[in-house]
């Protein structure tokens, strides 16, 4: 398993971590998905061979948020 903080701009609410954990925790290969509103990251545990960084990415960027 591979662990990543993903810092994401834009998150302000409930609404934005049921988005945000929706996304990529449907993805194959993502295990774990918290988000952190105060601090304003992603904690994402995942599958390298299964999912790449760059499509967790673009899954958080998908829902309207930038990724830092």
């Amino acid at each position: 398993m591979t662990n990543e903080t993903i810092q994401v701009q834009g998150m302000s609410c409930d609404h934005c971590v049921k988005a945000v954990e929706g996304a990529v925790g449907g993805l194959d290969g993502v295990d774990t998905v918290n988000v952190h509103l105060q601090e304003g990251n992603v904690d994402v545990s995942f599958d390298n061979e299964k999912v790449k960084l760059d499509a967790i990415t673009e899954a958080i960027e998908d829902q309207g948020y930038d990724v830092v």
